[in-house]
């Protein structure tokens, strides 16, 4: 190959691979839709390969495709780490900083704590993303997860940056028609509001008690996807909730939940999730360090 691609031309590539759509790539990058596809095809000329398969409302990858996005996601975090390694002031990083996180914990803690850091360090470029389910980190071109609970996954890096832990609770009026559970078997025989948060398993709830670790299944009418629909119909008096003291502290403190079996609770410590290729990052690092002395200081 005797002349090599742009570097902005394997962005816009990596764009389209994480978005599966030219459409959305334009809009992303307010550019037309003609200069997606003009400069994909100058990326498949240069290469002799057909990178993606088209079809009316989406993309993807080809086999070959596959292996260049690899590429080039290397290449383009090996220039950005680059400017990091040369840049005179490590203490003012700059450029793009592709965040993930939950919804509820991306609004309340999240969102407001890279307020501040944008403001801290104006020229970081940074993009958050809030998205209740499993994450490829690296396949979706994510420099961060800032997660409830620990990643699993051998080729990442998990750092706590906050402690946390799960608790249950229930409306007054919900334990005024239904009972206050004895033991963590009764939650059997009531009304429990189970979500399907991440990588939780729903419907099975387990929580260190008294007696150790110990698991439940629960069940009842109601379930949801999002923790702010299953907050709010816990409010309600629907049934019992698991959900983060960070979340259900402030309603426990004003009277509006109970805590439900208060020997009970379920470690839940935020982590910051990143390839491992990034941890040398200087944008990395910094928003790691700023979101741990942030959630230290709520």
């Amino acid at each position: 190959m005797k002349n090599l691609p742009a570097l902005d031309d394997l962005r816009l590539f990596c764009t389209v691979a994480r978005l599966k759509s030219f459409a959305a790539t334009a809009r992303t990058l307010g550019v037309s839709n003609a200069l997606v596809s003009k400069r994909i095809g100058v990326l498949e000329d240069l290469f002799g390969l057909r990178l993606l398969h088209r079809t009316t409302r989406t993309v993807a990858l080809t086999e070959q495709g596959q292996v260049v996005h690899g590429w080039a996601l290397r290449i383009l975090e090996d220039v950005e780490q680059m400017g990091d390694a040369v840049s005179t002031e490590k203490m003012a990083p700059s450029g793009l900083l592709r965040i993930c996180t939950s919804s509820g914990f991306g609004r309340n803690r999240v969102s407001p704590a890279l307020s501040a850091l944008a403001k801290r360090h104006p020229a970081l470029e940074i993009q958050l993303e809030l998205l209740d389910r499993s994450v490829d980190l690296i396949g979706e071109d994510f420099h961060l997860d800032i997660r409830v609970g620990q990643a699993h996954e051998p080729h990442l890096i998990s750092r706590r940056i906050a402690r946390n832990a799960r608790v249950l609770c229930a409306a007054p009026t919900y334990l005024a028609g239904y009972g206050m559970p004895a033991t963590l078997a009764d939650l059997v025989a009531h009304r429990c509001i189970a979500i399907r948060e991440r990588n939780e398993d729903f419907g099975r709830w387990t929580l260190q008690g008294p007696h150790g670790e110990e698991t439940v299944k629960v069940r009842g009418p109601l379930s949801a996807s999002n923790g702010e629909v299953v907050h709010g119909w816990a409010l309600d008096g629907h049934g019992i909730i698991l959900r983060s003291i960070w979340d259900v502290g402030p309603a426990i403190g004003r009277g509006e939940l109970v805590r439900v079996l208060p020997a009970y609770e379920q470690p839940a410590d935020v982590w910051a999730i990143y390839p491992s290729r990034l941890s040398t990052s200087a944008r990395v690092r910094v928003c790691v360090e700023f979101l741990e002395e942030w959630l230290r200081s709520q």
